[in-house]
């Protein structure tokens, strides 16, 4: 490997941390710096998110220890067989430049993940000793989110969690058919198996706090896990089931969806076009129903269509479901539980609240529920007011032309 500075060292290894999805900072522990011993700060303005145009999250230092690969799974950029340039960072010169950057105000944390190279164990020993150099040497109270390796032994693994305030260990794949055709070095059963010891572990380090406050804290933020959409044949169908199975196995904080980028000399095996974009927003959209909205994962998989077990594109999955379902609706605003409320599209968690507070005093009408939603028109179908009741659009065989969002064509040089 030709000797690079350490500019050009971070441009190919922030670049080669780009298809990482997964390094949102929220939910960890509150700390800082106050008491003059230590850097950084989570509190206060927190871990501020900025976001590039495509969505992704920038607020952390966002890089890769290493590039280069001894695996040679189909869909990454830094596999083995990838003629890619290839660089290294030292696990000091990760600290260095997390410190430098944290003074300077450019960062709020450090996202870290890796290539593997020699082992699953050195590699998994340089991301942890720059975790704990952080914290131990330069008392670093910021946010640290370190991707972990399922084949490292597991307590480098549980390590990581001493000194991280988020852990991740991605699953890759929704299916285990295509994990084992397009990332034949890793294993579903290693992957859940690290998954499954690092909730032990962080259910231990949890009621050890409950029980003595001088316990340290593991992984407070918890762990979470990403995989690539449209890299194989799984329907939004298994995705859905796969991120309902790891929320219920492995407690995990956060499911992120990855949607395949086509990469520079591709293996064969992988499809020639990414998939839409808005197909990674729709499962993102399921994901906050089955968060958030009190959905059971059957309910957020009957959105999707029968014959292709996909999501519709063009109406999000809540509207989806409620076309679906039609014998659920209307629901009377003055009277309906909050499980139902929470059901009607265009509805949100904050505006529901604001419903079941406001009805306490009187009833409420369409324009009291419209001034709590952006539009009316995707509501009306499917709610009472004391001043409205849907007779004709209930009894209307085709609803979608009439809730379904109208296609714009936007500007170009629009202001």
């Amino acid at each position: 490997m030709a000797q690079l500075d350490t500019r050009e060292k971070l441009a190919i290894l922030a670049d080669a941390a780009k298809y990482d999805a997964s390094c949102a900072s929220s939910g960890t522990a509150k700390r800082n710096s106050r008491d003059g011993k230590g850097i950084g700060s989570t509190e206060g303005m927190g871990i501020c998110h900025a976001y590039a145009p495509d969505g992704r999250c920038i607020s952390l230092l966002k890089i890769l220890l290493t590039n280069s690969c001894i695996f040679d799974c189909h869909y990454c950029i830094n596999r083995k067989s990838s003629n890619v340039r290839r660089a290294r960072f030292t696990a000091q010169e990760v600290v260095a430049l997390t410190l430098s950057f944290y003074r300077r105000n450019y960062i709020e944390g450090l996202f870290l993940s890796s290539g593997i190279i020699g082992s699953s164990n050195y590699t998994m020993e340089q991301m942890v000793e720059v975790a704990r150099s952080l914290r131990e040497d330069h008392h670093f109270r910021g946010y640290i989110h370190l991707k972990t390796i399922p084949d490292a032994d597991p307590e480098l693994v549980r390590q990581a969690g001493v000194h991280a305030d988020r852990v991740s260990i991605n699953v890759e794949l929704p299916t285990a058919s295509g994990l084992k055709r397009l990332a034949p070095e890793k294993s579903e059963a290693r992957i859940e198996g690290a998954m499954g010891a690092m909730r032990e572990s962080i259910e231990d380090g949890r009621d050890a706090k409950r029980r003595y406050r001088s316990a340290p804290k593991f992984a407070p933020a918890g762990q979470s896990t990403q995989m690539i959409v449209g890299a194989d044949a799984a329907t939004d169908r298994d995705i859905v089931g796969k991120a309902a199975t790891l929320y219920d196995r492995f407690g995990l904080r956060r499911v992120y969806y990855s949607a395949f980028s086509p990469i520079p000399e591709a293996s064969a095996v992988l499809p020639l076009q990414r998939p839409p974009l808005m197909r990674e927003h729709r499962l993102y959209q399921s994901d906050w129903l089955m968060r958030f909205y009190g959905y059971q994962p059957g309910e957020v998989r009957a959105a999707a269509d029968d014959a292709t077990g996909m999501l519709p594109l063009d109406i999000d999955p809540k509207l989806a479901w409620a076309l679906k379902f039609r014998d659920r609706f209307p629901v009377d605003v003055n009277l309906a539980p909050r499980e139902m409320l929470l059901r009607v599209p265009g509805l949100g968690v904050k505006a529901v609240q604001s419903i079941l507070s406001a009805r306490r005093w009187r009833r409420l009408t369409l324009a009291d529920v419209g001034r709590l939603t952006v539009s009316i028109a995707k509501l009306r179908p499917f709610l009472i007011a004391a001043d409205w009741r849907p007779v004709v659009l209930s009894d209307r065989a085709e609803l979608r032309p009439i809730v379904a969002p109208k296609r714009e064509q936007l500007e170009l040089f629009a202001a």
